[in-house]
């Protein structure tokens, strides 16, 4: 199981986000995650996904069920495809999407964004960092994710930030 903590701007209290995945079979799995608001002491959100691998093709598929306490039951749809810039993957160039409708179908939440990774294994002795710089297409604001070993942060020109630490 995947266990990180988590703060961000929007929130005014530590999360506990767990993930475990299932393999299906060789290119599919079911991967559950949820998290934990340890401000309030109750589960903020719940998801069940099936994603599928496409290796040749570099590119995933994931259908799912997503309950939050605030929007209640949605259905998501994602997919991300990863291109090589140097054939050893150092540096790629992704673009992934995600939509996410209500229950009925009615209301829907759109995600999409093109994002540079620049890999850098060994950096120092021990640590591997990998910086990735993205827009996203449906808020119009670009991004920058900063990763050392089981550090995380992220930023937006929006001013939002977050971090997770993975246990």
């Amino acid at each position: 199981m995947e266990t990180s903590l988590r703060y961000a701007t929007n929130s005014r209290s530590l999360k506990i986000h767990a993930k475990e995945k299932f393999p299906v079979n060789s290119k599919t799995r079911l991967q559950l995650h949820g998290e934990l608001d340890t401000g309030a002491g109750v589960p903020s959100y719940f998801c069940a996904m099936i994603r599928h691998f496409f290796h040749e093709a570099s590119t995933s598929l994931g259908v799912g069920l997503h309950y939050d306490k605030r929007e209640k039951l949605r259905c998501l749809v994602r997919g991300k495809k990863k291109f090589p810039v140097i054939t050893d993957e150092v540096v790629t160039f992704n673009i992934k999407g995600r939509c996410d409708f209500d229950q009925d179908f009615v209301q829907r939440n759109a995600k999409g964004a093109a994002e540079f990774d620049w890999n850098i294994w060994k950096f120092q002795k021990d640590q591997d960092v990998r910086l990735r710089i993205g827009y996203e297409m449906f808020e119009k604001v670009p991004y920058l994710q900063i990763r050392e070993n089981n550090w995380t942060f992220n930023t937006n020109l929006k001013g939002k930030w977050n971090v997770r630490f993975d246990l």
